[in-house]
């Protein structure tokens, strides 16, 4: 039996030519790149060229770029690394109340050491309201962030409009871009935004990798200490072969991103549009219009969530109800909680994720059991 991947949302496969271009940093260049001897010089310039490939693709400096773990960590860096740094200006955050657990748990724990928190509402879309946004804003504010698309029902959010509001009243302004980072071109210079995360896997690239902006002027409070690494602000050993990783992966994407972008929101558009029409009691999750290439989100009446992504395993497809980094939890989506679903639908939640390899005849196999399935669990 064929198995057919459709979470993409989660992680991606590495393209084959994102490994061929690491796997020399793993045997004959494996330096460690703050050594003076010739093998971390090799691996530093190979870190810098790195650098520079990805300032390139954002529109900004290389120095304004410090690679993380991933997205989780850059999450932390920016807004635990601006509050301590500016506690003495302001003690105020705004985020929103559908952002990635690294978001909000991070804010939760800032709220523990004083700080206070404005989750803002979202509408049934998951779009948040510029009106409530301002209204939000005290000059105890030192920070807004939001990310650019959720991860789970998709929905794009009107950062272009979010950065001219926190630019205008000169507050720092987070994104989180993990899924949007190589699937929707992104100029952080004309979004006006102060610090962007992304992470590798989520594009063709490793897992264990990721980066953060942080424009010229941004001070952080550094999170890791022991080293001068990232200028200053993440001690640790570089994973020097994990950067090259990610380059190469932006590089790929930087060529394909408008004819992938395409292709997928077609396959995207036929998906939901026949799911709609074949299935009973089928909603769809976010907004129709802006939203993620290659997300689509549904909630089924009368059906448990878990025990529809196991029907679906057993014939081939992998799909998830959501984020990986919630999956395993007995309590409804929080995402779905916010757009206003009641708890019987949040259960039934099904996210579809397509990709890089996703192909029609993959689509139309996913309709074929999928309405089998549901008949069968509603039985």
């Amino acid at each position: 039996m064929e198995k057919i991947y459709f979470d993409y949302a989660s992680t991606t496969p590495a393209d084959p030519e994102v490994i061929a271009a690491m796997m020399p940093f793993f045997t004959e260049k494996f330096g460690n790149a703050s050594s003076p001897h010739s093998f971390g010089l090799e691996a530093q310039k190979a870190l810098e060229d790195s650098r520079e490939i990805l300032a390139k693709f954002l529109g900004v400096s290389r120095e304004e770029m410090v690679f993380t773990s991933g997205g989780t960590e850059a999450n932390n860096l920016a807004i635990i690394g601006v509050a301590r740094r500016l506690k003495s200006k302001g003690n105020h955050i705004i985020t929103t109340k559908i952002e990635h657990p690294s978001v909000l748990e991070t804010a939760q724990y800032l709220e523990k050491e004083g700080f206070r928190v404005t989750y803002l509402d979202v509408d049934e879309n998951g779009l948040i309201s510029l009106e409530e946004l301002q209204k939000a804003i005290s000059e105890q504010t030192i920070l807004v962030s939001i990310m650019h698309a959720s991860n789970e029902i998709g929905t794009l959010e009107p950062i272009d409009e979010i950065g001219k509001i926190t630019r205008e009243k000169g507050i720092f302004f987070h994104v989180d871009a993990v899924q949007t980072i190589g699937h929707l071109p992104v100029s952080v210079k004309d979004l006006n935004i102060d610090l962007l995360s992304l992470a590798a896997h989520k594009l063709y690239g490793p897992k264990g990798i990721g980066a953060l902006y942080v424009r010229k002027g941004v001070q952080l409070a550094s999170q890791l200490l022991g080293g001068n690494q990232e200028h200053g602000l993440r001690a640790s050993t570089q994973n020097v072969a994990g950067v090259v990783g990610l380059a190469k992966a932006i590089e790929i994407c930087s060529q394909r991103i408008t004819a992938e972008a395409a292709e997928q929101m077609i396959l995207r558009n036929y998906l939901i549009t026949q799911v709609l029409k074949r299935i009973d009691g089928s909603r769809l999750n976010g907004s129709a219009q802006n939203r993620l290439p290659n997300n689509a989100h549904f909630a089924f009446e009368n059906i448990r969530g878990e025990a529809l992504l196991m029907s679906l395993d057993m014939v081939g497809i992998a799909a998830s109800m959501g984020s990986a980094c919630k999956a395993g939890t007995m309590e409804p989506s929080h995402v779905l909680k916010a757009i206003g679903l009641s708890d019987d639908l949040a259960f039934g939640a099904l996210r579809i994720s397509i990709g890089r390899w996703t192909t029609r005849e993959q689509i139309e196999y996913l309709l074929e059991q999928l309405p089998k399935a549901i008949r069968q669990l509603r039985k």
